[in-house]
Order: C-alpha cells, then structure tokens, then sequence
C-alpha cells in the first residue's frame, strides 16, 4: 500500500492519531455536556478510532506470528480495562447488563477473522460469525465493529474493494446515525470520520510501521486504553 506522495504515514504514526482522537471523544464524554456543539464535534472526532482499529487489526491478523499471543493481549488488556472503563463510563450499558469495552470489541472481531479461515462448513461459519456479532451487543461499537472488520477482511489488499469497505463502513454508520436522530448533521457527522480515516490510510498510509520504537509501540497501544480510562474515571469521580 505504498504511495507516491511526499508526505506518508507508517501505521504506528495513524495508530497515534487514533489514539489522540479516541482521548478527544472520551473526554467530551465524560466531561462535556451533553448536546453542545463542542461536545458533538469532539465526539465525531472520536469516530476516526474504531473504523481505523478495525482496518489494522485485520491487517495484523494476517501479519502476526502468533494469533494464539494476539488473542491473549487482546483478551489480557480487555480484561484490565474493564474496571477503568466502567469508572470512566458508569452509565453505559444494554438493558441492565455492563457494557464490556472496545478491547472486547476487537477480540470478538478476531474470533470473526478466525472463524473466517479456520471453519470449512459454510453453514457453520456463517452461524458462528453471526453469534461472535450477537455477542459485540454487550460491548462497545456494537455490530458496527464487527461488520467493519468483515468489509476490510472482503478487501484485502485490493485497493478498489478497500474503497468500497470504508464507503461502505461511511454509509452504514451514518445511515444508522441518521434515521436513529432524524438528524441530517448526525449522519454526517458520524460518516466523515471514517471517510478521512479512509482517505488516511488509501491515500498517505505507506504500509510499514515506525522505523525506530517498535516494542515500544506495540505495548504502548494496547497500555494506553486502559491507563487513560483510569484517569478519566478518576478525574471523574474526583470532580
């Protein structure tokens, strides 16, 4: 996925970005009020994250050495991110039940992945995805996330199908935003995040990580959810 531009970006510097604007969202959520123009365009700005996860994380499906290892982090900083999360998000939650965060989210996108290559019976992989997207109800970007990771897993590598995920991904997240709200400026404002993660990643993304920090990296993304989490719920019991 190189490209021919001046100005490229290595994974891990869009990783960052979707972490600054995953911080973004998750303050006006705990902090702002609700309704308010800053509010819902810090919101909105949060929306790159998950699509951009989504994207990454079927490339590092195909990518890893281990997925057995892939899976344990995933599920490891899940869990240790469960209790933040709820400090940070009290209210969040489906008919009573907690809400399990984004981590869990992305296991349940990689068990899709799995699925995917190692189940031969059509009928059966197709009952077993359906489940893992039932089950992403109790967790955050509820079928959304798993969705998003079947359109990218479709794509692969090529560039046209790649396109038509994320126009894909744009029109299914903002058509829900709309006829949820009613609100022309909700759908938009929910699929532009993902048209620029799109345009991000198909036009300046050069297909390789950072040249130097790599270890770093790796552990830095998956530290960092939790550890902000934390404070948020801290900063937010404290005020």
């Amino acid at each position: 996925m190189n490209t021919k531009g001046v100005f490229t970006m290595s994974r891990d510097s869009i990783k960052m970005v979707a972490m600054l604007t995953m911080l973004i969202n998750h303050i006006a959520n705990v902090f702002l009020p609700a309704g308010q123009p800053l509010t819902n365009l810090c919101l909105c700005i949060g929306y790159f994250t998950a699509v951009t996860m989504c994207f990454f994380l079927v490339e590092g499906y195909g990518c890893t050495r281990s997925k057995r290892r892939y899976a344990g982090r995933l599920l490891g900083f899940a869990v240790l991110a469960q209790l933040p999360y709820q400090l940070a998000f009290p209210a969040n939650g489906i008919a009573g039940f907690v809400q399990f965060n984004m981590l869990f989210t992305l296991l349940l996108c990689f068990l899709v992945l799995l699925v995917q290559e190692k189940i031969r019976d059509r009928v059966l992989r197709g009952v077993c995805i359906v489940l893992l997207i039932c089950a992403s109800l109790f967790c955050d970007w509820a079928l959304l996330a798993p969705v998003f990771t079947l359109l990218f897993a479709w794509a692969g590598g090529n560039r046209t199908r790649q396109k038509a995920a994320f126009g894909a991904a744009a029109l299914l997240y903002g058509g829900m935003a709309g006829l949820g709200s009613g609100q022309v400026w909700e759908a938009v404002g929910c699929a532009v995040p993902i048209l620029v993660s799109a345009f991000v990643i198909l036009y300046l993304y050069n297909g390789r990580r950072a040249a130097r920090g790599r270890t770093f990296y790796k552990w830095f993304f998956y530290a960092f959810y939790p550890a902000h989490l934390l404070v948020l719920g801290l900063l937010r019991l404290a005020v």
